[in-house]
C-alpha cells in the first residue's frame, strides 16, 4: 500500500493503535509516512497518544490543532500531559519486552476459540487472512444470527459487533467486510479481543456461551464445521 501511495505522490498514514505493542512495526521498512497510536491500547494511561511524522522530500506539512504557545513543535499548544507521556513510554518499553511471548500466548488462545466455534457450529465465517493478522483479535460471522442478540444473551461476554470507531453505524454493516467480499448472507460479525488478563478458562466459558446462544437463536442445536472467507 505504501509503495502504491508513493508512486502517486500520496502521503501514507496508518492507524496502528491495535498493532503497536502487539506485532513488530518498522516505519522505515514499511514505508509509513504517518503513524498514530493510543496509549490505552497497550496498557498505558488513557488520554494520551502519539503521532509519528516521517522525514521525507517534500516534507510533510501538518496543520496545527491548537494555536498558542508553540508547544509540541507548534502542532498542539497547551500544557503537556507529562504523566501520560511518561506512562506511554513505559508501556511501550514493557510491550517491547513481552511482545513475542505474549503474542504467541494470545494467538494460541484465539486459535482455540476459533477452532471450537467453527467446529461446534454450522455457518461460521472467519473474516480476514488466517495467518497474516494480529494475534489478539478475531472477527467471525454467524449466519442467521444478529450479533446484538448474541451479546444480549451473553452478559458475561465483553465483545462487540465491530470496531469501536464504527460502533455508531454498525447497523449499516461493515464496509471493510464488504470490500473483503463478505456478503450479508454470512451474518452479522462478532469481534472478540483478547489481552493480558485473558485466560484459558475464560476462552472455554466464551466458547460454551456462544455455541449455546447461537444454537438457541437459530432454534436448533446444530453442530458442524464452519467455513473461512
Amino acid at each position: 500500500i505504501a509503495g502504491t501511495c508513493h508512486q502517486r505522490g500520496v502521503i501514507f498514514h496508518t492507524d496502528a493503535t491495535q498493532a503497536v505493542g502487539k506485532i513488530p512495526i518498522d516505519v522505515h521498512e514499511m514505508g509509513i509516512d504517518l503513524l498514530s497510536l493510543s496509549a490505552h491500547k497497550l496498557y498505558g494511561p488513557k488520554g494520551c497518544g502519539a503521532l509519528f511524522v516521517g522525514r521525507r522530500t517534500p516534507a510533510i506539512r501538518l496543520q496545527c490543532l491548537q494555536d498558542g504557545g508553540g508547544h509540541e513543535h507548534g502542532m498542539r499548544s497547551g500544557t503537556l500531559n507529562v504523566p501520560g507521556i511518561v506512562g506511554l513510554g513505559a508501556a511501550c518499553q514493557i510491550a517491547a519486552q513481552e511482545m513475542v511471548g505474549e503474542g504467541a500466548r494470545l494467538a494460541s488462545l484465539r486459535d482455540r476459540l476459533e477452532m471450537a466455534l467453527m467446529g461446534g457450529l454450522d455457518g461460521v465465517v472467519l473474516n480476514g487472512d488466517p495467518d497474516h493478522r494480529l494475534p489478539q483479535l478475531t472477527n467471525l460471522c454467524f449466519a442467521g444470527v444478529e450479533t446484538q442478540a448474541v451479546l444480549a444473551a451473553c452478559p458475561d461476554l465483553a465483545a462487540s459487533g465491530g470496531s469501536a470507531c464504527s460502533n455508531h453505524h454498525q447497523h449499516k454493516g461493515s464496509y471493510v467486510l464488504r470490500a473483503l467480499g463478505v456478503g450479508p448472507e454470512a451474518g452479522d460479525p462478532l469481534r472478540l479481543s483478547l489481552g493480558r488478563s485473558s485466560t484459558a478458562e475464560q476462552i472455554e466459558l466464551a466458547i460454551t456461551q456462544i455455541i449455546r446462544t447461537v444454537s438457541e437463536l437459530r432454534g436448533n442445536g446444530t453442530a458442524g464445521r464452519g467455513i473461512q472467507a
